[in-house]
Order: C-alpha cells, then sequence, then structure tokens
C-alpha cells in the first residue's frame, strides 16, 4: 500500500498559501510551468480571482519519492474560518506559514489555535524572506512565543521551521542560502507530518466537504478513518439524531493530481470522493451496513452578526435578475446551508423575508455577490452584532485589531478606535518597504509605520471602513480576530 501524509495549509491572509500549493504542483510536474505565473492555478472561483484570496478549501495530491501527499488548501480570513474548522479533521499535520516581515497576524493565531487543539503537528514556514528589511529570525521566535500562549505540547513545540519565498520557488532551513526548489520543504513534510493511523475494524468515514456534478449529484468527500470502503458495498449513512440510512456506493475516487481517479478500494488514512450517497450532510458519517458507529460531529464556531434578506419591492422590481420570489431565495439559502457549516438561516417577520447569520461582513458579502451572479434579485438589510447572555450578563463579541498606519496618521487612527469604545494594547513601530502587492490591493508604505494592537467590541468594526478610509487617507490596514464574547 502505497504510504500517505494529509496536511492542511493554514495562514493569515495573504502569507502565500495557494502560491506555496501552486509551487508544489509545479515540482510534480503535474502542470506545465507558463512564464506568468500572476495567475494561480486553485484560485478557480470567479470571486477568488477577483478579490485575490482563497473563499472555498480545495484538495490537490502529489507524489514526492512514492510517498502520496494530499494537501488542503484553506482560507485565510477569519469570515471563512468554517472551512478550516472541518477541514482540519481530514489532516494528520499542518503547514503554517507566516510572513517573513508581517510575522503573527490575528488570523494566524485562530487557525493555529484550531491545529493544536485538535493535536496537529506543525511545520513552519516562513514566507517571503525575499522582502526588503524582512525579518525571519524574530518572526520565529514570535511563532514560538504564540504556541507557548495557546498552551502547545511538548512536542508541537519541538517544531520545524522552512525558510522561503513561494513567489520565486524555493525553500531551505536557512533562510540566507537560497536552493533551487522547495525539496528541503516537501522533505520537512515526510519528515514530521506522521502517516495516518491504520485502524483495523468496520468502515468509519465522516463528510467533511461536498462536491456537485451534473452528471452524478451531489459527492461526498472526507477521510476514512476506520476499516476500507470498497465500491458496491453496503454502508450506513449516521445522520444527526440518531437517524440511520441505508446506502450503496456506487464509484469511489480519490484525488490523483489536480482531479480525480477511480478506484475499487480507498485503504484507511486516506481522503476520497463517494458517489451515491444521497441525502447526507456535512458532518454525517458512512459506516458499516449491520453495526454503524457514528463519529462526533464537526464542532464550529458560532455566527456572530446576521442580515436581513427580502426580495425586492422596489419601483425597480425585476429589472436586474430573473429569481426574484421568496420561494426562489428560500431555496438558493436551503442549498448554501447544505455546503456551509458557519451560515444559518431562520425565517423573518413575514413570508418574503429571511434572517441571515454569518461570521462576518465578508463571508456573507460572498453569498450575497454569488447570489447576485446566479440571477437573483433581492434585498438585504444591515448587518446586526448578536449578543448571548452569559451568567446572566449580556456579552457581545469582541475583535482584537492590528491596524498598520504610517507614523503621521498613527494620532488619528487612536482617536477614531477609542471613540468606537476601543482600547490599545499594543504600539510598536515597523519599517515597511514599498513593494507592490500581488494578490491584495492592500496599501504599502514607503518608511516607518506603526502598528497598533486594538481590542474593540464587534459593533464598533463594522462600519468605520470609510470613515478609516477618509481619516487615513487610505493608507491603513486593519487585519482582525474574533474573541470569545465578554461583557
Amino acid at each position: 500500500m502505497q504510504e500517505i501524509r494529509n496536511i492542511a495549509l493554514i495562514a493569515h491572509v495573504d502569507h502565500g498559501k495557494t502560491t506555496l500549493v501552486d509551487r508544489m504542483i509545479y515540482q510534480a510536474n503535474l502542470v506545465r510551468q507558463p512564464e506568468n505565473l500572476g495567475q494561480l492555478i486553485l484560485d478557480n472561483n470567479d470571486i477568488e480571482r477577483e478579490r485575490g484570496i482563497t473563499i472555498l478549501a480545495k484538495n490537490v495530491s502529489v507524489t514526492y519519492k512514492g510517498v502520496k501527499i494530499n494537501i488542503i488548501d484553506t482560507p485565510g480570513h477569519s469570515d471563512f474560518g468554517g472551512e478550516v474548522e472541518r477541514v482540519l479533521n481530514m489532516a494528520d499535520g499542518v503547514l503554517l506559514l507566516v510572513d517573513a516581515f508581517e510575522g503573527c497576524m490575528p488570523q494566524t493565531r485562530f487557525v493555529l489555535q484550531k491545529a493544536l487543539e485538535l493535536g496537529k503537528k506543525p511545520v513552519v514556514v516562513v514566507n517571503k524572506v525575499d522582502k526588503p528589511n524582512c525579518r525571519p529570525d524574530e518572526v520565529q521566535e514570535e511563532v514560538f512565543d504564540l504556541m507557548c500562549a495557546l498552551n502547545a505540547t511538548d512536542d508541537q513545540l519541538d517544531f520545524k521551521t522552512i525558510f522561503g519565498s513561494a513567489k520565486q520557488g524555493w525553500m531551505s532551513e536557512d533562510w540566507k542560502q537560497p536552493t533551487s526548489d522547495i525539496t528541503p520543504l516537501l522533505d520537512a513534510i515526510l519528515e514530521v507530518v506522521p502517516a495516518p493511523k491504520v485502524v483495523e475494524g468496520t468502515v468509519q468515514m465522516q463528510v467533511t466537504s461536498l462536491e456537485y456534478s451534473p452528471y452524478v449529484g451531489r459527492i461526498a468527500v472526507g477521510k476514512v478513518t476506520r476499516g476500507e470502503l470498497c465500491t458496491g458495498q453496503m454502508v450506513t449513512l449516521c445522520k444527526r439524531y440518531d437517524r440511520f440510512e441505508k446506502h450503496k456506493v456506487k464509484q469511489l475516487m480519490v484525488f490523483d493530481g489536480l482531479g480525480k481517479a477511480n478506484v475499487e478500494k480507498v485503504s484507511c488514512g486516506d481522503i476520497c470522493a463517494v458517489v451515491g450517497i444521497d441525502g447526507f450532510e456535512i458532518g454525517d458519517t458512512i459506516a458499516d451496513q449491520e453495526n454503524p458507529e457514528a463519529l462526533p460531529p464537526i464542532c464550529i464556531d458560532e455566527p456572530t452578526m446576521s442580515m436581513l434578506f427580502t426580495i425586492n419591492n422596489s419601483p425597480f422590481f425585476g429589472r436586474d435578475g430573473k429569481y426574484v420570489t421568496s420561494r426562489h431565495i428560500k431555496d438558493r439559502l436551503d442549498k448554501e446551508l447544505e455546503k456551509n457549516l458557519a451560515l444559518r438561516v431562520k425565517p423573518g417577520q413575514n413570508a418574503d423575508s429571511f434572517v441571515v447569520y454569518g461570521r462576518g461582513v465578508l463571508h456573507l458579502s460572498v453569498l450575497i455577490e454569488e447570489m447576485r451572479r446566479e440571477g437573483f434579485e433581492l434585498q438585504v438589510g444591515q448587518p446586526k452584532v448578536l449578543d448571548k447572555t452569559i451568567n446572566g450578563q449580556r456579552c457581545e463579541p469582541i475583535e482584537d485589531l492590528s491596524i498598520e498606519v504610517p507614523e503621521q496618521f498613527v494620532g488619528a487612527a487612536i482617536d477614531l478606535s477609542t471613540r468606537r469604545k476601543g482600547a490599545l494594547i499594543h504600539m510598536e513601530p515597523r519599517r515597511r518597504p514599498y513593494a507592490a502587492s500581488v494578490r491584495h490591493s492592500y496599501p504599502r508604505f514607503d518608511g516607518t509605520s506603526q502598528q497598533l494592537a486594538d481590542s474593540q467590541p464587534g459593533r464598533g468594526h463594522y462600519g468605520p471602513q470609510v470613515q478609516g478610509v477618509s481619516a487615513l487617507q487610505g493608507r491603513n490596514r486593519q487585519p482582525h480576530q474574533r474573541v470569545p464574547c465578554l461583557p
């Protein structure tokens, strides 16, 4: 049986995950390397290419030294954290990418915390060491301090660090000695990431993702955690609330390069796609026909905000879209719920409205944009922050912001934050080189900038972008991370 490694790439947004996956694909000679590397292979969604971010987690595989490496590319934005949480169950180790200049950012903490809680062993990749004024050694110390703060085990703290530049296509154990390819990183994966445990017994596979084909319908994707799964096998689908359904596996596929290959049998530890299971949901378990045993459901953080979706009842009704009724909108939202674990939908005050709960403004804005492109016409309300009652106290979500501005705008940034009930936690100077961003339209500063660590209520974070752009003349960056609700 072929050796397998299952890894997930996690990082803050724009730290180079998808670029690194592209380099692994080129290293394995799966596709011919183009002259222009500006277009990323895995960003195959129109919105992903336009926004320059990864929205959906994707699976590919490469073969190195006879070992099959299943790679899971995850989103970097906190609003799509639900994608990261569910696919980490398929991985046996993680590659934590950190920018050699920016260091540990808010989303770095979020994704690393989820990986450490699941017991994953990380391989730290300090990326973009080709930047002027980069500080790889300091960033490595930052990652160690962050792991200590997140209560990592001794084994997790004994992590291996690889330095390099995914854009230039090289990795090395010493950032001062560049190599010609990313072989040191692939060697580190084989050395550090453990092979999946082979557990004997009846079959168990948890559905962690889904795909759709116009020919065969919905396809369940997950990792076989026990036993073997065969084509034509009768299985039991273990659903929520102790419901069981009998099904037959019609087709089995494993990830092979950028596509899939049909197989007759999938061994324990491999990631596969199953055709023939109807009515499944993410988190369901495919188990033995006679003795079904369900795995624990996937736990996802709760939504933090809501928006009202309703039909367009304005004088311009019916001019932009072809799906305009509440029935169309409800069917589309129900379809989204099947694959978007972090989304919740509840009926509104009347039959034509729906309250949609999500993880952030970007999370819901991507859904709205997808619906608009598909021909839906609807009205949306203002975002509202969700509060909770914990031990008799009203609590609300808190955002940890990392604001980076030129020195002359520090006063305006602090004033803008304090007016929204924010508290300044930390401030440090940074020398940022002037460089054009490859995937983002983030502003780049020429000269010395200040990085402000700030904590403010979620209701103060939603909406200040326009005022912030005006007060700081568009020369600010505000990555953020949600922390548990506080009074």
